[in-house]
Formats: C-alpha cells, sequence, structure tokens
C-alpha cells in the first residue's frame, strides 16, 4: 500500500484481503492485512471475515509476528459495513428462519471481533475514510485505533431495521454519558475528532503518513503495547520536526454538542427520550440530520437498539456478543430487515414500509421475543 501520493494501492489478483509479512527488527515480522474491495467500500463478506480470522489466528500463535497492521485499500473506506445485501438474500430466501448464510456470518464476524478485542499482541488499524458497521466492530477491537483527517464513524443501523451490532453493546456503552445512546438512535455521522473524544480512537495522523508508520513498524518491532503506543507518538511528531503541513481533524460535534445530547437522551423511558429528539427545535445542520434519521428509521429497531444497550451495561464482552448473536438471529429471521435494505440499498426509494407506525404501536411481547433464544445452544458460547 503506498500513500505517498495521496493514494492506496488497488490490487488486481482478485484476493478480497491482501496478507503480507513484513520484514522487521531482530529477525521478527509485521503483519498486515488489507481489506481489497474498493468497489463496494470494503464492505465485509463471509469470505473476508473467515480469511481474517484464520490469517489472525495463524499470527497469534507465530512468535515471530509481534504486531499486525489492518487497512483497506482505495481511497474512500476502510470498510463501510457488512455485506447488508447479501444478508437480505437470506433473510428473504427462508421467511421465519434459520437463515443460514446470514446467521452463519454473524456468527464468524462477532468471533471475528472478539479474537481483535482479546488478540494480546498489538493491532493497529487504520481508520482512514469510511468506517461503518462491521468495519467499525473490527476498528473498535484494536488495541491501537489510528484515525485520519477523512476519517467517518457511523452507526447508522436503525435505518435499516438492524442494530448497532459487532460488539457496538459493549463499546458504545463505554462513551462518555448519552453519548452511545444518542449515536445508535440516531445513526449520527461523527469524524476523527469525536473518535477521539469518545474514546473509541486513540490517535492522529495524517493520511499521507501511512508509509512512515509502516517503516516504522518495521523498524522498531514493537511488540508490546506501550511499545506501539510510543512509536505511534513518535510518528506524530516525527511529521511535525519535518514541517511538514500539519493537518489536524476537524472539529468535531460531540463535545461541542454534548450537553443537548445528555438532555435529550437521560432517563430510562425511551418513549420521552424519541420524543425529545423528534421535536427539537434547532437550527444545527448535524442534530437536524440526527433526527431525520431517527424518525425515518425503524421504529421497532428503536426499542431493540435502546433495551440491548440498557441490558448490556457493565456485561463483559464475551456475554455481549453471545446476547448480539441472539438478537441479530431473531432480527433476520423477522421482516423488518429485509424491508429496510430493499428500501435504503434495493430500490433505493427511501421509503420503508415498517411493521409499526411509531414505537407505541408495538406490544411488549413482540419485544421480549427477539430477546429468547432461537436455538439451544449459543454458537459463541465457548467466547
Amino acid at each position: 500500500m503506498n500513500m505517498d501520493a495521496s493514494e492506496k494501492t488497488v490490487h488486481a489478483d482478485g484476493a478480497v484481503v491482501v496478507f503480507n509479512e513484513l520484514p522487521a527488527a531482530q529477525h521478527r515480522k509485521i503483519g498486515t492485512a488489507e481489506l481489497n474491495v474498493p468497489a463496494t467500500l470494503n464492505s465485509l463478506t463471509i469470505e473476508m471475515v473467515e480469511q481474517l480470522l484464520q490469517q489472525l489466528l495463524v499470527w497469534q500463535r507465530d512468535s515471530s509476528v509481534v504486531c499486525v497492521m489492518i487497512s483497506g485499500s482505495g481511497e474512500k473506506a476502510f470498510c463501510a459495513g457488512g455485506d447488508v445485501q447479501a444478508l437480505r438474500n437470506s433473510s428473504l430466501a427462508t421467511p421465519g428462519g434459520p437463515c443460514v448464510e446470514a446467521e452463519n456470518f454473524f456468527a464468524r464476524e462477532y468471533r471475528l471481533d472478539y479474537l481483535i478485542h482479546t488478540f494480546g499482541k498489538p493491532i493497529v488499524v487504520w481508520g482512514d475514510g469510511i468506517v461503518m458497521g462491521g468495519g467499525l466492530g473490527i476498528f473498535a477491537g484494536a488495541s491501537h485505533r489510528v484515525v485520519t483527517e477523512t476519517s467517518r464513524f457511523a452507526m447508522p443501523e436503525v435505518s435499516i431495521g438492524l442494530y448497532p451490532d459487532v460488539g457496538g453493546s459493549f463499546f458504545l456503552n463505554q462513551m462518555p454519558a448519552q453519548v452511545g445512546r444518542f449515536l445508535a438512535l440516531t445513526g449520527a455521522a461523527f469524524n476523527a475528532a469525536d473518535a477521539l473524544y469518545v474514546g473509541i480512537a486513540d490517535v492522529f495522523i495524517q493520511r499521507n503518513q501511512f508509509d512512515t508508520v509502516l517503516a516504522k513498524l518495521q523498524g522498531g518491532a514493537p511488540a508490546t503495547h506501550e511499545a506501539m503506543s510510543m512509536l505511534l507518538a513518535s510518528c506524530m511528531l516525527a511529521t511535525a520536526d519535518k514541517k511538514i503541513a500539519t493537518v489536524t481533524p476537524a472539529v468535531g460535534n460531540i463535545e461541542s454538542h454534548i450537553d443537548t445530547i445528555n438532555a435529550l437522551c437521560n432517563g430510562d423511558n425511551i418513549q420521552t427520550v424519541f420524543e425529545r429528539i423528534a421535536t427539537l427545535q434547532t437550527d444545527d445542520a448535524w442534530l437536524l440530520k440526527a433526527k431525520k434519521t431517527l424518525l425515518h428509521g425503524s421504529p421497532l429497531s428503536v426499542l431493540l437498539i435502546d433495551l440491548q444497550l440498557a441490558r448490556s451495561v457493565g456485561q463483559p464482552l464475551a456475554q455481549v456478543l453471545n446476547a448480539e448473536l441472539l438478537l441479530s438471529t431473531n432480527i433476520i429471521r423477522y421482516p423488518e430487515f429485509a424491508e429496510g435494505v430493499r428500501a435504503l440499498l434495493v430500490d433505493k426509494d427511501r421509503k420503508p414500509k415498517w411493521q409499526y407506525a411509531n414505537i407505541a404501536a408495538i406490544p411488549e411481547a413482540l419485544i421480549e421475543s427477539f430477546f429468547s433464544a432461537p436455538w439451544q445452544d449459543n454458537p459463541l458460547a465457548d467466547l
């Protein structure tokens, strides 16, 4: 991958993930993984998930590989999420389930996310460009998360009848005050400065410094989290010392709106929270877009998002991912998700016909049914 000319290499060999082992100091190696489907903004397929999972397991066991860097090809995205159209096809193929392909994808994806969170060796994720959905799941789990001036994040699942999964129930709850709840309900986009503020990113480095960072990884061979942190900090200092035109993150929205976010989302009653956001009077473009997304989203998702977040507070990651797999399996067997993807990505009419007109109309028993195990044994019970 070469970014000196602000252009990432797009490989023509057909590999959906490009793996390399680069020589490093002290006869060690650096593992690199590049998501390589730029035409779909590197959206995750089951093939990509399996390849990443298996290669990371190999590198975890290989003592000569001291750290890993994960990045995305193309100029636009690290990863824009999962291949939801493929998930929709699986949902439509067997209404009511089991939706074997989709359910297997979720199980393997969440297993990958868990591995990244618990890898042990340093993992750097280069979060350049769009980082959404499943891409944010990979990014959030890394020990060292780099943002650039083009980083753009979101968990917009409310728009397609889903919820922020891939560990979102875990890392959204770790954000300040009511921020995680607000981002989950509204799908609001946020940038590098926001990501640093809410603690989901660790360091800002200019996108044209990718090769510099990779070279320093090879020269330093950082085998501990502390050594990696120091190395990445030195990349920022080296850029300043060379008097390269300094690029800083654009001003974020979350910190400047934190009081409003907390006022809107405080309290246990989701109906009240929904009404506060729905009736918000403001000229602020970011808040207006968040409001619009919530109002246009799935009422069922609103309730599932809020309840899943509430039930996940304080739970360990493995327990959260088990709960997410249960919920995702039930959602994929229900028609709401397929309709949401149809309206947004298939027919693109942006006129979803949701199962319920508003959240007040949704029976409590239906909501609870989404949290009942659809099988005897959870496929992630061994995490």
